[in-house]
């Protein structure tokens, strides 16, 4: 797949599964629990023990019913590591020039992590694939309604804050897809699965805001 088939699939159902953990298997656990729930984009941090191995082992079991990738990835020899792995895509809270030309040299779209204007328009001119607002809680839909009359061609990622319930803002108000970790994760197989897709389910009808 090309970058920008592989980017469109990550972020087609405008939500993608964030897993950070203290442990590989509750790691491969969640991400299971999410994929049977219905996601499928997952994001494996590299804060998590052995996450490179859990991105190896989902990609082998997914194949192309999922794409899973990598985050945190803070520089070069890190996204080297994590294309070797499988990974599908590269996601950073920081904004990296290697990690953005490593994740392009081997065909990986890449998400840096952005908070300003001046970050986003910086990110855009290295070809980055979508933007990572990060930390969304220091931001608002507003704020991203307000930045995206200015930068509309900016592709927003709300990360870090994201809830359930203002998901829907979030994309209503120009975001392409918002990543979510434990907001999303949290509880047992049956409440996961049930608040999966009813969140799918809101996300599908809301519909961005025009631009002015």
């Amino acid at each position: 797949m090309y970058r920008w088939e592989i980017t469109r699939a990550a972020l087609a159902q405008r939500i993608f599964a964030i897993i950070r953990s203290d442990s590989y298997d509750h790691a491969t656990a969640t991400a299971d629990t999410l994929l049977s729930a219905g996601l499928t984009t997952v994001e494996f941090s590299l804060t998590t023990p052995f996450a490179l191995e859990a991105v190896t082992t989902l990609v082998r079991e997914v194949g192309d019913e999922a794409v899973i990738g990598a985050g945190t990835v803070l520089d070069a020899a890190s996204a080297r590591m994590a294309v070797d792995a499988g990974a599908r895509f590269l996601v950073s809270p920081s904004l990296d020039p290697e990690v953005i030309r490593t994740g392009h040299r081997y065909g990986l779209p890449v998400f840096p992590g952005v908070a300003t204007p001046t970050e986003m328009v910086r990110a855009l001119e290295l070809g980055a694939d979508a933007l990572k607002l990060f930390p969304a809680s220091a931001h608002s839909p507003r704020w991203v309604r307000d930045v995206r009359a200015a930068l509309p061609q900016a592709a927003l990622l709300p990360t870090g804050g994201v809830s359930v319930a203002d998901a829907p803002e979030w994309i209503a108000a120009g975001a392409v897809a918002c990543g979510m970790g434990s907001a999303l994760s949290e509880g047992d197989r049956d409440v996961v699965a049930k608040r999966a897709a009813e969140l799918l389910a809101r996300l599908q009808d809301v519909a961005p805001a025009d631009v002015c």
